[in-house]
């Protein structure tokens, strides 16, 4: 079975060749970091209440009294979705009544905000909030905006990673980046909440899309410790400079169509660099295009100043049997088909999914939190970072699992100490939440890494694919999971926390693949010892290994 590592070996790890690729595919992820959490500020509730027409002729005082009260924090706020019947009003009004003194205003019937709604600005100019009347009996499409978004994630997920392995990760990374791009400035133009929606669909379809084959094509291209770097910290810590960007923008731009604008502008940017970035020579190899594997790497020599082997990749042993098979193309089904597999993926559909939930209900949450929420953001986005570099760190000393379960035990575990924080002490409970998201950020760019090194080349994709697939089931439903706070305060916290918990105790049973070279085949994958594999591991039936073509005894 060819070695492709120790093949490439003449190349180095972190010649100008690899630098290039690996601040390239860096970079792109920064748009990412934009679309994923626009809609923090895009979709902002807007404190509003009933409008009064100015045909009322109605006095200020009394325009303010047909409003209704609660108290709220310490304080009066206008009920936001009732006013008082404004014939009534009237009536007292020319009665020549003081409001609030002589009549009970409270004694007067309750109607609907029929004349629309007056929104505050005190934050906002505009947002998708004020500009459809998204509140009152529409504040369902303010969650399910988000969950829109995460639906295209969720099929972007699905669908690239196997278009991806079928038809290379470089025509996929640069068609879905300006997917991201187009449509993100095409939104814009949208006249209603249903085709701002539509389009956001289309946008989270092409961002997952995008960040999924960089990853893939970074981690393909790249050896060694700089694989490492780039699948931990790099693509992850650019993800995190474009999250930290976007409430840097929104606090200058406040108006929502021009802040897509500002947004979509740095994908054009993307457009030349077809040429400096190249397609994965693993999947070239995987097809059987050893010929262009090859002048990619020649190419990478040349700009190294390195000499190449006048023949890179040799043939092997039983290399003759495997060309039959190297063109053959797998889908989603070959995730689930054996049980080592099967066991494998299922549990990483579980991690996934946990992880998402709770990094994207932590995340879109901060703008209801105390304070400012453009601060709230830039902090939970500043978060990431040492985030981020833990993970890093933490790839390249422990093994995968351990630091996996450790990140979410830390995660969910201190989201269940926020309902004991009194509640004249905000700034602590945001504190505990922050850190809360700290251990999920970790644990996502931990599963990452950690993904892309149990799958093998003509599955990795697939299987990094699906599984950001699943994940944005959660994502789609966070939103409405972080809601369940109006039924109790902590709910979200106590239900985030177990799951985190329970997650951590399953990857055990995952496989351990530190220190380990990646799999380019099914059978590589199979062929791992108990020990490396994980307790849920066994041998591959006869039936298993006459399907996946693997010869019993022979140790690859």
């Amino acid at each position: 079975m060819r070695d492709y590592e120790k093949e490439t070996a003449f190349l180095g790890t972190w010649g100008p060749f690899q630098r290039i690729v690996f601040f390239l595919l860096c970079a792109s992820t920064v748009p990412n970091g934009f679309s994923a959490f626009s809609i923090i500020f895009l979709g902002d509730a807007v404190p509003h209440r009933c409008r009064i027409p100015e045909g009322a002729n109605l006095s200020e005082a009394w325009r303010r009294a047909a409003i209704p009260t609660r108290p709220a924090d310490g304080r009066e706020e206008a009920v936001p979705c009732r006013r008082y019947r404004l014939d009534a009003i009237a009536n007292y009004s020319a009665l020549r009544y003081t409001p609030g003194v002589e009549v009970n205003v409270t004694d007067v019937e309750l109607e609907g905000c029929v004349d629309g709604w007056v929104y505050s600005g005190e934050i906002y100019q505009s947002t998708l909030v004020t500009e459809f009347d998204l509140v009152c009996g529409d504040n369902w499409k303010q969650p399910f905006t988000s969950s829109i978004y995460f639906m295209g994630v969720l099929c972007g997920s699905f669908f690239s990673g196997q278009i991806s392995d079928r038809f290379g990760r470089k025509p996929v990374f640069f068609v879905t980046m300006a997917v991201q791009t187009l449509f993100t400035a095409i939104q814009v133009f949208s006249p209603s909440w249903e085709v701002f929606s539509v389009i956001f669909f289309i946008v989270g379809l092409g961002q997952i899309s995008n960040y999924v084959a960089a990853f893939v094509l970074g981690s393909e291209i790249l050896t060694g410790s700089a694989r490492v770097l780039y699948s931990s910290l790099g693509v992850c810590l650019f993800f995190a400079f474009g999250y930290m960007m976007l409430p840097l923008i929104a606090f200058f731009i406040r108006d929502w169509r021009m802040l897509l604008v500002a947004l979509s502008l740095p994908g054009l940017a993307y457009i030349p660099l077809w040429w400096f970035i190249p397609e994965s020579p693993r999947w070239l190899l995987s097809q059987g295009r050893v010929e262009e594997a090859e002048a990619i790497l020649r190419m990478a020599a040349k700009r190294n100043r390195v000499p190449a082997p006048e023949i890179i990749f040799t043939t092997v042993e039983g290399e003759e049997k495997q060309k039959s098979t190297q063109g053959e193309t797998y889908s989603f089904l070959d995730l689930l088909r054996t049980s080592n597999i099967r066991n494998t993926t299922l549990i990483l559909f579980l991690v996934w999914w946990t992880l998402s939930m709770g990094y994207f209900g932590l995340s879109l949450n901060t703008s209801h939190l105390h304070g400012d929420p453009y601060l709230n953001c830039f902090i939970s986005a500043a978060i990431e970072v040492p985030a981020y570099i833990l993970s890093w760190l933490s790839l390249q000393h422990l093994p995968r699992r351990l630091c996996s379960a450790l990140s979410m035990l830390l995660g969910g575990g201190v989201l269940f100490f926020i309902q004991l924080v009194p509640p004249d002490i905000p700034s602590l409970a945001i504190g505990l939440e922050m850190l809360g998201k700290f251990g999920m950020a970790t644990g996502t760019a931990l599963m990452f890494a950690y993904t892309g090194e149990v799958y093998p080349t003509v599955l990795r994709n697939t299987a990094v694919g699906s599984c950001a697939t699943v994940s944005r089931v959660g994502s789609a439903i966070a939103p409405y999971f972080i809601h369940l706070g109006t039924y109790y305060k902590y709910l979200p916290y106590i239900l985030l926390g177990s799951l985190a918990v329970v997650s951590a105790a399953t990857t055990i049973f995952l496989p351990e693949s530190f220190r380990r070279p990646l799999p380019e085949t099914i059978e590589q994958m199979h062929t791992c010892t108990q020990m490396q594999c994980g307790w849920l591991s066994k041998k591959p039936s006869t039936r298993e290994q006459h399907r996946n073509k693997i010869t019993p005894g022979i140790q690859l």
